[in-house]
């Protein structure tokens, strides 16, 4: 048995959803969803979206520790199927993820990055490790980047203690990861459609303090180095949250134009097949931009279920609190779902509750810092914000029929050391055993 077939042989039938950076999909592995399901007479699929991730092998692993304990969930009656979704992100090599060995090189067939190179350096060190570097220059690839790349990694192991060195380290992280103006990709960069992040756009020097003051609180250290030379930590991170920026905007340009067409076209090749989507962290978003991007007459999608969602948690709201004109970029997109949309939330999870409300904070915000996490929060850190009729419950609760419900999952998702807390620590039986209540698939 191939090492491939090794990580999902515990789940069958399993079929594998491969995507590029613009929401293409691969005809071979849909077509071969689409007759497999019919033929396997499967009554219900459990569609699984990764996060921030660097190859195929790692996702699958995620994959077959989620999806592990369904057929002993599943009542009399239902036929489960399996559909991991890949897309092309990046997850920085010193972050931590709960349980996991660290990845192996990925299959010659996957899209993610070469073999990681050498050991990433410890997370207190600014200098761009050679790991690092090489996911950089799979993520954004061509000639003109790699310039970028060379010089972002020359900054960072200088250090140097001049501003003008910090001001030139923000504008390439800009330039990195900008889109061209006519690019429909614009669509997809933020929630609340109110343009791009302060760090992108703000003082460089001042980000990077915000960041290292952040980074310093949460890791609970006190560094010898002076300000100036403490303060690449913070651009350091400034790079980081500026990639993920970007794997924002790539995540809700798939689920829309990519995966939202394919559960279309599952709605029409296999009818009466009851789909139930989940999505991590970015892997969140993208299902959510899915549910948009899907054919109005398609009502296949029971149930979805976002954990540790990395997004707004105003983008579902008809009307934003600050801004009672408008509303969020999935404002309605619940009424897709013939079944609740489930967000599961944890307070433990400092990659959300500290870093994405400065990462997303525009620039001009004349609230400044004031009521930062209220204004700019995230999804998988405290649920659905200003959606009518959302409902808040507790893990293994009873769950709406229909509409957005908050699970507060911390009392299981609460593991894991920074920079990103608990974001990953989701591969629990009670997170199970949410998913089967949300899609009505669990015993009586």
């Amino acid at each position: 048995m191939s090492a491939d077939r090794q990580d999902h042989a515990v789940v069958e039938p399993y079929w594998e959803l491969t995507f590029d950076a613009d929401g293409d999909v691969d005809a071979v592995q849909r077509d071969r969803l689409l007759s497999g399901a019919e033929r396997e007479r499967v009554t219900d699929l459990l569609v699984f979206a990764h996060g921030w991730n660097n190859d195929q092998r790692m996702a699958r692993q995620l994959y077959r520790r989620f999806f592990t304990p369904f057929e002993q969930l599943a009542g009399a009656g239902v036929r489960l199927g399996y559909t991991g979704v890949f897309w092309p992100s990046i997850r920085f090599p010193d972050e931590p993820i709960p349980d996991f060995e660290p990845s192996a090189a990925p299959t010659a067939a996957a899209p993610g990055p070469p073999p990681a190179a050498p050991a990433p350096a410890p997370a207190d060190d600014p200098a761009l490790d050679r790991a690092t570097r090489d996911l950089l220059a799979h993520t954004f690839p061509g000639p003109q980047q790699a310039a970028r790349l060379d010089r972002i990694a020359g900054l960072l192991q200088e250090r140097a203690e001049v501003r003008s060195r910090l001001d030139e380290f923000g504008r390439l992280v800009r330039d990195l990861v900008a889109v061209r103006d006519t690019s429909p990709a614009h669509e997809f960069a933020d929630d609340l459609g109110a343009g791009e992040p302060a760090m992108l756009t703000d003082d460089a020097v001042e980000v990077c303090e915000i960041f290292l003051a952040m980074l310093e609180d949460a890791r609970g250290a006190q560094f010898l180095d002076g300000v100036r030379k403490r303060l690449w930590r913070g651009a350091k991170e400034l790079l980081r949250q500026g990639t993920y920026y970007a794997m924002k905007r790539r995540a809700g340009a798939i689920g829309q134009l990519g995966l939202g067409p394919a559960l279309g076209l599952l709605a029409g090749d296999v009818p009466g097949l009851r789909v139930h989507l989940i999505g991590h962290s970015f892997g969140a978003r993208l299902i959510s931009y899915g549910l948009r991007g899907m054919p109005a007459r398609a009502r296949c999608v029971k149930s979805a279920t976002l954990l540790q969602g990395a997004f707004s948690h105003y983008a579902f709201s008809p009307r934003l609190p600050h801004d009672r004109s408008r509303g969020g970029a999935l404002a309605g997109v619940e009424r897709r779902v013939d079944g609740p949309l489930v967000c599961c939330f944890s307070r433990h999870d400092d990659a959300l509750g500290k870093l994405y409300p400065l990462a997303s904070k525009l620039a001009g915000d004349s609230a400044g810092f004031l009521n930062l996490w209220e204004r700019w929060g995230a999804l998988g850190f405290d649920g659905f914000k200003a959606v009518d009729g959302a409902r808040r419950v507790a893990l293994g609760g009873a769950l709406p029929a229909r509409g957005c419900v908050s699970v507060d999952a911390a009392a299981v998702v609460r593991r894991g050391g920074p920079p990103n807390g608990a974001h990953s620590d989701i591969c629990h039986a009670e997170l199970a055993h949410a998913v089967c209540a949300a899609g009505r698939i669990a015993l009586a």
